[in-house]
């Protein structure tokens, strides 16, 4: 189909192949066990279709919704083969994720804004917000973006001296106090010090914590309020980073974290060390928020700008 037109360079097509290829060799045993023995796609191969796609992540409400998709298209085609099924899912699940207002872009970008355009980076400890914090900061400093990072992680030492080490690597300034000091008045130091030296981006980090839902909000929204003191309307984006190696956990946490507190994107991390990256087509289906990157290497460069249908060209190819 038209969908799948080349849009990637050859170079980043081949490090979100390889970073899907656990998740992708997992599906495809799975499917290749469901249909074995079986030429024509019938109720029973749904329903064996419907357990590879729920235990490969892809959660059960847009596990149902691609079902019913393949359903009606069985139907209307009165006869379908289980050696057609690879390309259908394929169409399939990129018509879907089409429906959504997710995954169209190709490279790095910001909308224009009067100021510094700020991120707000929120998530639990341990899915990689700081190194995703980081590896932006790379590459919109390489897109000739002036970056200031905030280290408003002031929970842990730790958090302040990760994210000190990707300033040093990346070459950008940071805003930091102390371990314990107020996160507000550290976004707005932050703030501050952008508009002074006329940056273009500021990424800001936030502590992780979600025990307590109430005390996060009350935590994230201080933040916020102190933010739009220096630029009115700050931030612009509020980015969960999720750790896809975590699957359906990682549905759970977006479910918290999108109750806490205004989410405007996510960037789901870890894709190529499991084989749960069928989550990023949940993910995106289920949450109205965009995906914006996802982490399919180690690599300063291998956090990716999500393109559904890349995404689902290298998961089915």
């Amino acid at each position: 189909m038209s969908f799948f037109k080349k849009i990637f360079s050859k170079e980043k097509k081949e490090t979100l192949d390889k970073g899907l290829e656990k998740s992708k060799t997992s599906f495809f045993d799975k499917l290749s066990k469901a249909v074995a023995g079986k030429s024509k796609v019938d109720d029973d191969v749904l329903d064996d279709l419907e357990e590879v796609l729920v235990s490969s992540d892809v959660g059960v409400n847009t596990t149902l919704k691609i079902i019913d998709r393949i359903e009606a298209r069985v139907a209307r085609d009165k006869y379908m083969g289980t050696d057609e099924l690879n390309q259908i899912l394929r169409e399939e699940i990129a018509g879907l994720l089409s429906e959504t207002n997710t995954g169209n872009a190709t490279q790095i970008e910001i909308p224009e804004t009067d100021g510094p355009y700020v991120i707000m980076v929120v998530g639990v400890n341990g899915v990689g917000k700081t190194t995703t914090i980081g590896k932006l900061a790379h590459q919109f400093k390489n897109a000739g973006k002036k970056v200031v990072l905030g280290a408003a992680d002031t929970f842990r030492a730790a958090a302040i001296d990760q994210l000190q080490v990707w300033a040093d690597r990346t070459g950008v300034p940071i805003v930091k106090q102390e371990m314990g000091s107020d996160p507000a008045s550290v976004a707005f130091d932050t703030l501050q010090s952008a508009v002074n030296q006329n940056a273009d981006v500021v990424i800001i980090d936030t502590a992780g914590r979600l025990h307590n839902k109430v005390n996060l909000m009350n935590e994230l929204t201080k933040v916020k309020r102190v933010m739009q003191k220096v630029i009115g309307d700050a931030p612009h984006d509020v980015m969960l980073v999720l750790d896809g190696s975590t699957g359906q956990n990682a549905f759970e946490q977006a479910k918290q974290f999108t109750a806490a507190t205004e989410v405007t994107s996510l960037a789901v991390t870890k894709l190529d060390g499991t084989a749960k990256g069928g989550v990023v087509i949940g993910i995106s289906d289920q949450f109205q928020i965009p995906v914006k990157y996802i982490g399919v290497g180690e690599g300063i460069e291998d956090l990716q700008v999500f393109n559904k249908f890349e995404f689902v060209d290298s998961f089915f190819k």
